[in-house]
């Protein structure tokens, strides 16, 4: 049950990034990125699935890295 809500609320966050991309809502789209990225690994990591762990990852290397380009 748990897992199901971890990954339902990380494809929300993750989907509702997409949105605020789309119409211009910086930077919350990129904290909605993040969120979404790190909910989705933890939940890779749980169900020890090595292909949505590697795919999270990167997009959570990806997306922080954004972040703190934004931030400086």
């Amino acid at each position: 049950m748990m897992l199901s809500i971890l990954k339902w609320l990380g494809t929300a966050l993750t989907v509702g990034g997409a949105l605020l991309t789309a119409i211009h809502i910086d930077p919350w789209n990129v904290y909605s990125f993040n969120a979404g990225a790190i909910i989705w690994l933890w939940a890779a990591i749980w169900m020890k699935d090595r292909p949505l762990i590697v795919v999270n990852g990167a997009l959570l290397t990806i997306y922080m890295y954004g972040t703190i380009i934004r931030l400086l």
